[in-house]
């Protein structure tokens, strides 16, 4: 008996450590990359670019099919990521000025934009720091000219730059400290690495990897890989294709470093990417268009979430969501309850541990600026010569709606039988397109969201 007790002594308080570190709070770790297409992965199908890291992670969790971007260029999306709210709350609508494009061929005064997310706003870093978390931004951070003062412990690179001048040393508009890695996406994950290595309170990490947004800097050792390679639905670019492969490299190293210090199964990881593709680069057939216009290919990402203690690996949702998602399920993993923040996504905590398979919600997009074409000659938009006019759209189920603010234009697609948004259905079916635009006129009171109605006096008419 005397042998006995002590072993039962052992056992209990081993099992009380147990407990207790099943009950630590998770670290979250959040995937932002810059520019990513919904099938610039192999997990979403390319069979030109080769992503095994990235695939390997999202076989751990579960993979979205219906993932947006709440906005489909750079500063908004991470507006919306940051403060889970849709755009007319902040006003970043776009990467300043509003007014892209020739000003003959734009028929109203857009929206002024909003270049720097506003202090009032509670946003995630800040509420995470709050309650606990050692917090680290890592890469891009575009919404102001520091990071660290929007509750940020750590900054990695982090500016008001949309993007690096050079992937090369001398970055230029990119201040981050001197490592082993030249190469910038590499630095930034060897400074993110070794923040995982010191840290020891639970943590939160925005990696946001410049790449792969221009300039097309290539990996040359890896380029050639991709040269002899046979191109595959308009992805082709040898040298995209190395940044792309560089990039999966790095995150192979963020998960072997969650791995090697026993934190993988409590890490809460969300991969997705901040807008489409940039067309011309990749594209994404069968989807429409790519970066800055509102058709799938602007706005689907490739999005999952991993939690080895809540989320089964190898699960899949066709469930549209959005990254203003990733805020509420956030604060529902690590407990903190929300009081003051008046947050626009859901939690999706029901759908990520397969308690429930829907969620009935419309989602919005609201653009009231001008983004003007890449290429008149070789794009998939409304006209040639704008990404994106002003409008909004919503997404109902499976029936989608753009309206645009210039002629009251309308287009109405049906996803489940129409991904590419290629046949207009709103005059087939009126009642449907009055439902969702119905939909957009509440929502557009609701959010106060601004309506450009003021004509252009620059504007000529027909003038390409």
């Amino acid at each position: 008996m005397k042998q006995i007790l002590p072993v039962i002594l052992v056992l209990l308080f081993c099992a009380a450590c147990t407990d207790k570190q099943d009950a630590k709070a998770p670290n979250i770790l959040i995937i932002n990359v810059d520019d990513m297409g919904w099938k610039d992965v192999g997990f979403m199908g390319s069979q030109y670019y080769e992503t095994p890291n990235i695939d390997y992670l999202a076989s751990q969790g579960m993979v979205f099919t219906n993932g947006y971007a709440s906005a489909s260029n750079c500063a908004p999306s991470r507006a919306c990521l940051m403060t889970g709210q849709w755009t007319p709350r902040h006003g970043i609508y776009t990467v300043s000025p509003s007014t892209r494009g020739k000003s003959k061929n734009r028929k109203l005064i857009p929206t002024k934009n909003t270049r720097t997310l506003a202090a009032k706003h509670k946003i995630l870093p800040k509420v995470l720091n709050e309650n606990g978390y050692t917090t680290c931004h890592a890469g891009k951070w575009h919404l102001s000219d520091n990071p660290l003062e929007y509750g940020f412990d750590v900054n990695i690179g982090g500016g008001h730059n949309g993007l690096p001048k050079s992937y090369y040393p001398p970055y230029k508009n990119v201040t981050v400290e001197k490592g082993n890695a030249e190469y910038l996406t590499d630095l930034i994950v060897e400074k993110t690495l070794n923040f995982m290595d010191t840290v020891q309170k639970p943590f939160y990490i925005n990696y946001a990897p410049y790449a792969i947004h221009t300039p097309i800097m290539p990996v040359d050792s890896i380029v050639p890989k991709y040269a002899n390679k046979s191109p595959w639905n308009g992805q082709g670019n040898a040298e995209y294709a190395s940044m792309v492969d560089n990039l999966d490299r790095n995150i192979g190293l963020l998960t072997d470093k969650l791995k090697e210090r026993g934190l993988f199964s409590n890490t809460l990881i969300v991969f997705t990417s901040d807008n489409g593709g940039l067309y011309g680069i990749t594209k994404q057939k069968p989807l429409r268009a790519g970066k800055g216009s509102y058709y799938e290919g602007g706005i689907r990402e490739p999005f999952f979430f991993v939690y080895d203690k809540e989320i089964e690996s190898n699960t899949k949702s066709d469930v549209p969501i959005t990254n203003l998602d990733i805020f509420p399920t956030i604060l529902n993993y690590t407990g903190i309850e929300n009081t003051e923040l008046e947050l626009d996504g859901n939690n999706l905590s029901s759908i990520l541990e397969g308690n429930e398979e829907t969620l009935e919600r419309p989602l919005f997009w609201h653009f009231p600026v001008y983004l003007q074409a890449y290429n008149p000659a070789d794009n998939e938009n409304r006209d040639a010569l704008f990404r994106t006019r002003p409008g909004s759209v919503v997404r109902k189920g499976d029936w989608k709606l753009h309206y645009y603010f210039e002629d009251e234009g309308l287009e109405l697609y049906d996803l489940s039988d129409d991904i590419g948004e290629r046949n207009n259905l709103a005059e087939k079916y009126p009642e449907k397109t009055d439902e969702l635009l119905g939909l957009l006129k509440e929502w557009w009171e609701r959010t106060n969201a601004s309506i450009p109605t003021t004509l252009n006096p620059e504007f000529i008419e027909n003038i390409q």
